[in-house]
């Protein structure tokens, strides 16, 4: 087994998954968000379509490793029934989301394809 240490990871990504069902509680959360963490993280577009490796409709939060554990923290408590998909940026996309993510919520297959795998 390779160990790599937590050093490469330049930043974290966070895509909060929502369908036409769910998308006004996660413009809502996307809101709270905006006001609770704006001096953490970065907002992405509201994507309602799959992009990229997501099969969800999703918007990203980006985040350096230094307001990790704060932003997670607070999405693991305020996600509610949202799914929220974690993976860290080491310059490695296909392992990054294949291998190193987390979850929030439920789990979803991501199109692999999409990252050239």
């Amino acid at each position: 087994m390779e160990l790599r240490d937590h050093s490469i990871i330049e930043s974290w990504h966070a895509h909060v998954y929502f369908d036409s069902a769910s998308r006004s509680k996660a413009w809502a959360l996307r809101e709270a968000i905006d006001i609770e963490l704006a001096s953490q993280v970065e907002i992405g577009r509201f994507h309602e379509k799959p992009v990229g490796p997501h099969p969800m409709w999703s918007y990203q939060l980006a985040l350096s490793p230094g307001n990790f554990s704060q932003v997670i923290s607070w999405l693991a408590l305020n996600h509610d029934t949202l799914d929220v998909f974690v993976h860290p940026n080491t310059g490695d996309e296909l392992r990054d989301h294949r291998d190193s993510a987390l979850w929030l919520g439920k789990s979803y297959e991501l199109n692999l394809a999409a990252l050239g795998s």
